[in-house]
């Protein structure tokens, strides 16, 4: 081999290396950026509402809407949990500056208080409804007031197992065979019971008490759920496990800044997206 052919073999070695180097780089900073880009969205978790705070899962009315007033001022948008929960089984990259309303139990107030103000400002919100207790708990909605809800087109009606069990507490009662005839029970029976109501789909769950586990998990997604929801505070991130997804419980001991820094978590993220891709420009 002469040295013009020695000297062109090395220039390839040295090409080929600079492009590897390059392809290397640009993975890092892409694997970077999207790090800072990927959203994180609040799910905030209601029960119960009236005009004064009878007890702590009570909301005052006029704070709910007060809240619901301080998103919209936030630039915060309030997404549909459904559409939060296909977006993380796409992959896809999850709504940025969003949240999702949820409200647990199926408390009258839901009807008195709460239909009003989401048609009023035309939000949607998902109700986790444990059967059991509809037209039959004296707290508690009718079959006939879920109707109405449904038909507002703003709400999604979805699962919180039957009668809300602490499953904790069930398994040390029951022996394991037992147990596991009863959570399959309480899954399935409450699914099938909305499903025959509405006519829709019920594939979403709420934990009863943000209890779950790994064989909670393996029961609910064998019953049919793709997506549960726990009292984990903190947001919704990619790459979540679908059925132990966070939620910000809200309480009347949420402060209005308590609040504030919640929504903040949305916000930020999306600032923080925002001010990436001017610097890289």
């Amino acid at each position: 081999m002469n040295r013009r052919s020695q000297l062109l073999r090395v220039e390839r070695l040295r090409e080929g290396w600079r492009r590897t180097l390059y392809a290397a780089l640009l993975l890092s900073l892409l694997i970077g950026w999207h790090a800072v880009m990927a959203a994180v969205v609040p799910v905030l978790v209601y029960h119960r509402f009236g005009a004064v705070a009878a007890d702590s899962m009570t909301v005052r009315t006029e704070v709910f809407e007060a809240q619901l007033q301080q998103l919209h001022a936030s630039g915060v948008s309030v997404v549909p949990l459904r559409q939060l929960v296909d977006t993380l089984r796409s992959t896809g990259p999850l709504p940025s500056r969003a949240v999702a309303l949820t409200i647990d139990d199926g408390h009258r107030s839901v009807y008195t208080d709460v239909l009003p103000l989401i048609r009023r400002y035309q939000l949607p919100v998902t109700l986790f409804i444990y059967p059991s207790a509809i037209s039959n708990a004296s707290y508690a909605m009718t079959w006939e007031q879920l109707a109405e809800l449904k038909a507002s087109g703003l709400v999604d009606i979805q699962s919180h197992t039957y009668w809300h069990p602490n499953f904790t507490h069930e398994k040390r009662k029951l022996d394991p065979a037992a147990y596991a005839t009863f959570v399959d029970w309480q899954l399935v029976r409450s699914k099938t019971v909305l499903e025959s109501r509405f006519g829709r789909k019920v594939d979403m769950l709420a934990w009863p008490f943000g209890l779950q586990d790994a064989d909670l998990r393996e029961r609910a997604a064998r019953a049919g759920y793709v997506a549960a929801f726990t009292l984990e505070r903190r947001p919704v991130r990619e790459g979540d496990d679908p059925l132990a997804l966070p939620r910000f419980l809200i309480t009347s001991a949420v402060s209005p800044n308590a609040f504030a820094a919640i929504v903040a978590r949305a916000r930020d993220e999306a600032e923080s997206g925002k001010s990436t891709r001017e610097a890289a420009r």
